[in-house]
């Protein structure tokens, strides 16, 4: 069995790696925060001396960081994963960052003799808990074998979307429309608001139309129309994926003149303190600008059937 490097141990990496080691894979780890390498030496994994010690102990280095900029930083620097590899080795990124990063990556590490995969995540972190998180992977076909059962132990949803760099690519499609579709909803929901409708009723009809969406029938009954707002994916997150969707799409040369608008909420709401809260609290935000009250439903309640 491939002994596998983890770098990036946060709300979405921690439960990925855990998964990793509880279906027996030999992992070494590494984070910035101790905290989290604590809980998987308890697993059985073994920490790494920094960014080098992953390099050195891995046949497969997975990294799962916050932007273009930590990713970069970790596989390109001096110090990082490239200078310290062997030919052979495969770099598996699951963040989810900016297309060139990725080009830029599977180009550095060609010449040295190694490849790169993409494989960016879907659904929430509450699924990467449960090891049932979904992958939009960009390899080769014999990376893609190769990586495979570490997907499997990860996840439950499994699409090769094409070569190298058409994994995040496929994400930042997936993520508009999920960050979007959060901004409608909470337009919406701040109309019935101001209406004063009934919220259970409203859910009730939206559910039965073509108006409902996953984040709407999925996502908000469980979390922020619920009341709970810590955070799965952040606004600030949010935030982050929405201006790396819009770069690409001048790039492409593709108006997202939708996406343009819901960005500017979500620099609002971060404006208002809540970057750091689940970006279906957008809502909360929301509502707080039109001066209506938050939308909650009551205790207990279940979507119908």
């Amino acid at each position: 069995m491939e002994k596998i490097g983890f770098i990036g141990l946060g709300r979405m990496g921690r439960p990925m790696a855990s998964n990793l080691r509880k279906k027996g894979f030999e992992l070494v780890v590494y984070d910035v925060n101790p905290e989290p390498v604590r809980v998987l030496e308890a697993l059985g994994a073994r920490a790494a001396n920094g960014v080098a010690g992953i390099a050195q102990a891995s046949d497969v280095v997975i990294t799962m960081l916050p932007s273009s900029i930590e990713v970069e930083s970790t596989v390109l620097s001096a110090d990082g994963v490239l200078a310290n590899s062997r030919p052979g080795q495969i770099v598996m990124d699951m963040s989810t960052v900016e297309p060139q990063t990725t080009d830029r990556l599977a180009a550095a590490a060609a010449a040295r003799g190694l490849t790169v995969v993409d494989a960016p995540v879907g659904r929430l972190a509450a699924h990467a808990d449960r090891g049932e998180s979904l992958f939009m992977v960009g390899a080769s076909e014999a990376d893609f074998r190769r990586v495979l059962p570490l997907l499997q132990a990860m996840g439950t949803t499994i699409h090769h979307c094409g070569k190298v760099g058409s994994g995040i690519r496929t994400k930042l499609v997936n993520n508009y429309l999920a960050i979007v579709s959060c901004q409608l909803n909470a337009e919406a929901l701040a109309l019935s608001q101001r209406f004063g409708l009934d919220l259970p009723k409203t859910l009730e009809v939206l559910y039965g139309t073509t108006a409902t969406n996953g984040q709407l029938r999925v996502n908000w009954p469980n979390k922020v129309l619920a009341g709970d707002t810590t955070p799965g994916f952040t606004i600030d997150l949010a935030h982050k994926d929405l201006s790396i969707i819009l770069a690409a799409s001048q790039t492409a040369k593709v108006p997202a003149p939708v996406g343009a608008a819901a960005r500017e909420v979500f620099t609002a709401a971060r404006a208002r303190g809540h970057g750091g809260a689940d970006f279906s609290s957008i809502v909360d935000a929301f509502c707080e600008m039109a001066g209506v009250e938050k939308p909650r439903l009551p205790a207990g309640w279940k979507p119908p059937t």
